[in-house]
């Protein structure tokens, strides 16, 4: 009831502030939350979280979270025999920034590259087994340390301006994996050392130490091959000209507009059934159900809020649900400020009613509450650790504040993307913060490509995001928690633990998944004791598509695939 209560206010003022700082009166958050905690106490302390905000309301046809698995797929049902033709329309829901495969930073350019280029490899759909792409096939070294690529004979570019649609080889693969080496913004390929040409169709990757993540992070779209020719020729605009070996070129990227995708004819796997993508930022979620109610979209990704429930109710439209490998939290800044103490850290986590804060935000079974930095779907997930994070308790958030030579409270600022769930999210943690530990929270929010540069900064008192990856503990746990990702947006907040990290290199250093499991979770609940934030809730992947769209395979990562070895997504007459 409170969270409901809350949420009736929030829809009245969010409208108004679309970006810069949120600030509200307090008198306003001091009242609401008292009438608010009111109704709470009267209805016996229960949570907000209803049926839906429980167990399972993810997967399709009645299936639940747990039964579908957070590597599990759906797919819409093939309509008769594919047909060539027609224009499939995907709409994000926060528009990319650059398209660049070094400079990416979150999901929105990731969809958009995975079409226009390929990987030396690619994981399946269920993510469960690494697969051959522009590599046919790969030998490992005795010691780990040397990875020996064949390469196809039949992968082209796409033509561009600066190279007229030649042959993959190997100087391509060496090129665009030490770039990304080089000049990753996310660090994607910091275990590579060099690459060695061996032939035309074969390379040598050599890795500084050995390390069990190669082969996956090489299925990253930052690690796609591009043309040296092109990135050369286009410097900082290559970003905005994106050349790859894809089933799609893109023919003009206009920022805050759409990407368009035409259809690569002498793409290697099979040919394209569509003639083209189109991606377009829509960041409204109910605006993005009406267009696919009117053949504008056909598919909506990244659906949340009141949008999920119209799409549910809508017989017009499909809704494709599954339990993703997702989480969102709240990051403290480790170094400065006030949350440099753990004392203060731990008053935050207590201050907050994380069942009941998710279940506000989450109000239609988007999401579970969580409360760990891991997914349930990945294999490093462990349940025994969630009984160390503090749980809500205003009255000892309030002791652990005044211990910490706060006792009427300080100002924080709070920065979030200006999607409408991260909004919500931050109003809601602004009232409990202000209510049980008079700590004014400034909501900060501005646009992706902004937002994560501040996230990678350091400056933020605290930052409110999601991430999404690989089932594998690595891409959660080292990309958040490393000392050597200080200065990424992962670790922007710059946790720094030397137990940890011996953790998390030691994990790299063998195969064997049960041992690399036991030394995640040990660095788990290492990383829990610390408080480094508040990792309030698992989301599903929530797609919304039209009856036309056949063969659309839904991931756990959310990556939407259009053709490969295996798809070749269609429109239905």
């Amino acid at each position: 009831m409170t969270i409901v209560f809350f949420i009736k206010f929030y829809k009245r003022v969010a409208k108004q502030k679309k970006r810069g700082v949120i600030t509200y009166e307090k008198r306003w958050m001091v009242s609401l939350m008292a009438v608010a905690m009111a109704v709470s106490m009267a209805a016996c302390g229960k949570s907000s979280g209803g049926g839906t905000e429980n167990a399972g309301s993810s997967a399709p046809a009645g299936t639940t979270a747990a039964e579908a698995g957070a590597s599990g797929e759906t797919q819409t049902a093939d309509a008769g025999e594919p047909v060539d033709g027609g224009v499939l329309t995907i709409s994000l829901s926060s528009s990319p920034k650059n398209l660049d495969p070094v400079k990416y930073t979150g999901t929105y350019e990731s969809q958009i590259i995975g079409s226009v280029c390929d990987t030396l490899v690619e994981y399946n759909s269920s993510l469960t087994e690494i697969m051959p792409s522009i590599a046919a096939s790969w030998e490992v070294s005795d010691d780990g340390k040397e990875y020996t690529f064949k390469l196809r004979d039949d992968v082209y570019f796409q033509p561009g301006q600066y190279q007229d649609g030649r042959q993959v080889t190997a100087e391509d693969i060496k090129y665009s994996l030490e770039r990304s080496h080089e000049l990753s913004a996310m660090n994607r390929l910091d275990m590579l050392d060099h690459c060695e040409v061996i032939s035309d169709t074969e390379v040598k990757c050599v890795l500084e130490n050995p390390n069990a993540v190669f082969l996956t992070a090489l299925t990253d779209a930052g690690n796609v091959i591009v043309p040296k020719e092109e990135v050369e020729g286009w410097g900082d605009d290559f970003g905005t000209h994106l050349v790859g070996s894809g089933p799609f070129a893109l023919k003009e990227f206009k920022l805050d507009q759409q990407a368009t995708l035409v259809r690569n004819e002498k793409y290697w796997a099979q040919k394209p059934h569509l003639d083209g993508v189109v991606f377009r930022p829509v960041s409204d979620g109910n605006q993005a159900v009406n267009a696919l109610r009117t053949g504008e979209v056909n598919v909506a990704t990244s659906l949340t809020g009141e949008a999920v429930q119209v799409a549910r109710d809508d017989d017009t439209v499909k809704l494709l649900e599954m339990p993703g490998l997702h989480v969102s939290y709240l990051y403290f800044n480790m170094v400065n400020g006030p949350t440099k103490d753990p004392k203060v850290r731990e008053a935050l986590i207590k201050a907050v009613n994380v069942e009941e804060l998710t279940g506000g935000v989450y109000q239609y079974g988007e999401a579970v509450p969580a409360s760990l930095p891991l997914p349930p779907g990945s294999w490093g997930y462990d349940e025994a650790v969630k009984a160390e994070v503090p749980t809500y308790d205003p009255e000892a958030a309030k002791a652990l504040l005044a211990e910490a030579g706060y006792p009427d409270g300080f100002d924080l600022n709070l920065y979030i993307s200006n999607t409408p769930t991260r909004v919500k999210m931050a109003t809601l943690f602004q009232a409990y913060l202000q209510q049980n530990l008079n700590v004014n929270v400034n909501i900060n929010t501005s646009e992706w490509g902004t937002f994560s540069e501040i996230g990678a900064s350091g400056q933020a008192d605290v930052f409110g995001m999601s991430w999404t990856w690989y089932p594998d503990p690595y891409f959660f746990l080292n990309k958040l928690f490393y000392s050597g990702e200080i200065g990424s947006l992962g670790n922007g907040q710059g946790y720094n633990n030397p137990e940890v990290d011996k953790c998390l290199e030691n994990a790299l250093l063998t195969t064997d998944q049960n041992e690399r499991a036991d030394l995640y979770k040990k660095a788990l609940a290492l990383i829990v004791k610390d408080m480094p934030g508040i990792f309030y809730a698992n989301e599903n992947v929530e797609w919304g598509v039209t009856p036309n769209v056949q063969g659309l395979v839904q991931r756990a990562d959310g990556k939407v695939k259009i053709c490969t070895t295996d798809i070749n997504v269609w429109l239905s007459k």
